[in-house]
């Protein structure tokens, strides 16, 4: 699950972590009232727009400005609230913007890389933290991998004060920024596993100028990333209630809601499965044999009638689909009572475009036999013998 920018932000400062003061809008209208009570209360006239969405290259999209006066906030908030952002994660069809979040400005002296995830590699949660902040790590990581650090932190005491100060220490803070940089590296680190999080990252931290204020300058987290485990959501009511529809595909939630796993591709052929592994198999063997994979759809073990037939229902949703291939192992259930429900919710949908079903397990032959004498009835139904039958099938059949 993730939140947006803003709701990152709040977890952070609920979590003792400086963090400029900003505000939600979802009208243009607010954009002007909006920025002049965020810099007022900063003591600036320099307030940052940002879109939230859940997607990175934002600020390269123009859908991060940095505004002076409230005609600038106003005319920010009209372009995107106006328009769909476009960038390398949200592919050519782009984002529609709904919210944006104006936060105060700030003079920034130098910006750091933070994150915390976990390293599946040694089974440790792990710190990571850059002095080049304010790009992408990955870029980082490609470009020069040696600015990068890791640190493991244990697996009952979490990141311990020691680590973090020489984290500190390598990353360039000295006087006073030392400890205010063990304090966020710590409170970073909390927030991760008391919130069940995957990643946990803070992108740029920033130190300010020195200032009559605070002579070493200051730290402050300007921008932060939180993603949760979705199976520990339940425990967490405050992270359950961020949870933002509006940002997830459709079909996606409707698969969830009726117990489905399902993620839309690109492709043109529909793949409906029982199990994560036939599914990956079944969209890596498509792929050799020359097609595109529309979709990833698990049905579970059960594959019930009911389950069958929604699911034949959100492959059908999407307009690019122009062929499904349906391939299920009968373990749990019989292969000829799958084949019958497969039968009956194609006819109950009325099927135009190709149907291809490749059964395997037990009584097999019954199913088959069973898909065979529906053929005249279905003309769009084949029925396969094995996998690479059923997906050399399929792709011809879409051309």
């Amino acid at each position: 699950m993730k939140v947006h920018e803003y709701q990152a932000r709040q977890l952070l400062a609920d979590a003792g972590v400086p963090v400029p003061p900003g505000a939600v809008i979802e009208s243009i209208e607010d954009a002007a009232s909006t920025y002049k009570q965020v810099t007022r209360d900063a003591g600036t006239d320099l307030a940052v727009i940002k879109a939230q969405v859940h997607a990175g290259g934002r600020g390269k999209a123009g859908f991060v400005k940095l505004v002076r006066n409230p005609e600038d906030a106003t005319d920010a908030a009209r372009f995107m609230l106006s328009n769909k952002m476009v960038s390398p994660q949200t592919g050519p069809e782009g984002l529609e913007v709904k919210r944006l979040l104006v936060a105060a400005g700030v003079d920034i002296e130098k910006e750091f890389y933070l994150a915390i995830t976990t390293d599946r590699a040694t089974r440790r949660n792990v710190l990571i933290a850059s002095s080049e902040g304010g790009v992408e790590i990955e870029e980082v990581a490609e470009k020069n991998p040696d600015a990068i650090m890791k640190v493991p932190l244990h697996p009952l005491v979490g990141l311990e004060a020691h680590q973090a100060r020489t984290v500190a220490f390598r990353l360039g803070f000295v006087g006073k920024q030392v400890n205010q940089a063990v304090k966020v590296m710590l409170a970073l680190a909390k927030v991760f596993v008391d919130k069940d999080c995957t990643i946990a990252e803070i992108n740029p931290l920033v130190l300010t100028p020195p200032s009559q204020d605070h002579p070493d300058g200051q730290v402050l987290a300007i921008d932060a990333k939180f993603n949760f485990d979705d199976n520990a959501t339940f425990r967490h009511k405050d992270i359950q209630a961020m949870f933002d529809p509006t940002e997830e595909n459709p079909a996606e939630l409707r698969a969830q809601r009726f117990g489905l796993s399902y993620i839309a591709l690109d492709g043109n052929i529909g793949c409906l499965v029982n199990g994560a592994g036939l599914a990956m198999s079944t969209m890596d063997i498509i792929k050799h044999h020359g097609g595109e994979p529309a979709n990833f759809l698990d049905v579970g073990g059960g594959a019930s009638e009911e389950a069958v037939t929604e699911a034949f229902r959100i492959i059908l949703s999407d307009d690019s689909v122009k062929g499904i291939l349906v391939n299920i192992f009968g373990g749990i259930m019989r292969c000829d009572i799958i084949a019958q429900g497969i039968i009956n919710a194609a006819k109950e949908l009325g099927f135009k475009i190709p149907l291809v079903v490749r059964l395997e397990g037990s009584n097999v032959d019954a199913g088959r036999k069973l898909l065979e004498d529906a053929a005249s009835d279905l003309p769009t139904l084949q029925a396969a013998t094995d996998l690479t039958d059923a997906a050399k099938k399929v792709v011809a059949a879409v051309g």
